[in-house]
C-alpha cells in the first residue's frame, strides 16, 4: 500500500513537470514571435527545427524570408532562452532560500546577493580589467566575488551561535543590499562616463543580449540547478526543524553553507549578463508552494520551469509595452513583485494580531 502511494506521487510529479516543460516550450515559441516584425508561430518553429541535425532537412523553409531567420536566430531566440535561464536560476535560488530559512520572503534580491553581484560587476566595468578564468569573463568573475562576499557578510552577521534567525537574516540582507547600492551610486557620481553601464546593473535588462552572453553561463547555471535539486531531501527534512534534521544525520550547517555557495554562484552568473532583476525568486516559488505544497522534490524543478516562463513573459512586456522604446525588465518584475511582497508582509501582520504564530 505504501509503495503504491509513493509510486502515485512520483507519477503525478512527473506528469506535472512534463506539463510545465511543454508549456515552457510553447511559451518560447510564442514569445519569440512577438515583436515589431510579423513572424508567425509556425514560421518560428520551422526556422528552429531547420537548424536541428537529422530532422532539419525535412522542413520546408523555402517561403520564409531570410530576414525572418536573422530576427529569430540572432535576436529573439537567444534573448528568450537567456530569459528562461535567468528566470529558472533566480526562482530556484528563491525556492531554496525560502525552504532553508523557512520564510516565504527570502530571495536573492531581498537578502542582498543580487546587489553584491551587481556591485562586483560594476567595479570591474569601472576598473577596465579584462581577464578570464574557466571561460568566464572578468565581469562574471567580479559578479561572482561580489555575490560571495555579500552572502558571507549576511550569513555571518545573522548567525547567532549555530542558528540564523529569520528576522536578523532579512534585516541584515536589506542593510547589506542598501549599502552595496549606495556604493554603486557613489561610483556613478565619480565615474560619470560609466553611468549608463552601471545603470544597466541597477535596472536589469536583456537588451542587445545574444548567444555570446547565453552560451558561457548555460552549462554552469544548469549544472548548479541540478546540484541544488540533490538537496531536496535535506531541505524537506530541515522544514521540520534543524534539531530534527541533525538527529536524522544531516549536517545542517554544511548543507546551509553549500546551498548558499551554489545560490550565490547562480545569482552571480545570471546577474553578470542581466543586471539586477528583483522579486522573481520571491513570487514564483511562493506561488508554486501554495499550489503544490512544500515538497522540494517538485517545488525546485517546478519553480525553475515557471520562473523561466514568467521571465520571458515579463521581458516580452518590457520590449513591447511602449515599443519601439524598451523598458528594463527589472522594472516589470518589480511592478509584479513589490505588491506581492507587501501582501506577504500584511498577511504576516494580520496573522500576528490574530494570535497565529
Amino acid at each position: 500500500m505504501y509503495m503504491e502511494f509513493i509510486s502515485k506521487i512520483k507519477c503525478n510529479r512527473s506528469i506535472m513537470l512534463l506539463i510545465l516543460f511543454i508549456v515552457l516550450i510553447i511559451s518560447i515559441c510564442v514569445f519569440a514571435t512577438i515583436g515589431t516584425a510579423n513572424i508567425s508561430v509556425s514560421e518560428t518553429v520551422k526556422i528552429v527545427i531547420s537548424r536541428l541535425p537529422y530532422i532539419g532537412s525535412y522542413v520546408d523553409i523555402d517561403k520564409i524570408p531570410q530576414s525572418h531567420f536573422i530576427i529569430i536566430l540572432k535576436v529573439r531566440l537567444p534573448r528568450v532562452l537567456l530569459g528562461v535561464l535567468v528566470g529558472a536560476a533566480l526562482s530556484s535560488v528563491g525556492a531554496a532560500f525560502q525552504g532553508m530559512f523557512k520564510n516565504p520572503m527570502a530571495d536573492p534580491y531581498v537578502i542582498g546577493i543580487s546587489s553584491g553581484a551587481a556591485l562586483g560587476a560594476s567595479i570591474i566595468i569601472i576598473s577596465g580589467l579584462n581577464i578570464s578564468l574557466l571561460k568566464l569573463s572578468s565581469v562574471s568573475i567580479g559578479a561572482f566575488l561580489g555575490a560571495m562576499i555579500s552572502t558571507f557578510i549576511v550569513y555571518f552577521i545573522s548567525k547567532i551561535k549555530n542558528k540564523v534567525p529569520i528576522n536578523t537574516l532579512l534585516l541584515s540582507g536589506i542593510a547589506v543590499g542598501q549599502l552595496f547600492t549606495a556604493i554603486m551610486s557613489f561610483l556613478m557620481v565619480i565615474h560619470t562616463k560609466d553611468v549608463n553601464k552601471i545603470i544597466f546593473w541597477t535596472l536589469g535588462s536583456f537588451s542587445s543580449k545574444g548567444w555570446d552572453e547565453l552560451i558561457p553561463i548555460t552549462v554552469p547555471v544548469l549544472f548548479s540547478i541540478a546540484v541544488l535539486n540533490f538537496f531536496s531531501r535535506d531541505l524537506n527534512v530541515m522544514l521540520t526543524g534543524e534539531e530534527s534534521a541533525r538527529s536524522m544525520g544531516i549536517e545542517v550547517e554544511r548543507v546551509k553553507l553549500t546551498i548558499l555557495v551554489i545560490c550565490a554562484f547562480m545569482t552571480a552568473m545570471v546577474v553578470s549578463v542581466s543586471g539586477i532583476i528583483g522579486f522573481v525568486g520571491l513570487i514564483i516559488p511562493h506561488i508554486i508552494r501554495l499550489v503544490i505544497g512544500p515538497d522540494h522534490r517538485i517545488l525546485l524543478p517546478s519553480s525553475a520551469l515557471v520562473g523561466g516562463i514568467f521571465m520571458i513573459f515579463a521581458d516580452t512586456i518590457a520590449r513591447t509595452i511602449i515599443s519601439p522604446t524598451e523598458v528594463p525588465v527589472g522594472i516589470i518584475t518589480a511592478m509584479f513583485g513589490a505588491p506581492f511582497f507587501l501582501y506577504l508582509l500584511l498577511k504576516k501582520k494580520k496573522a500576528y494580531y490574530s494570535g497565529v504564530k
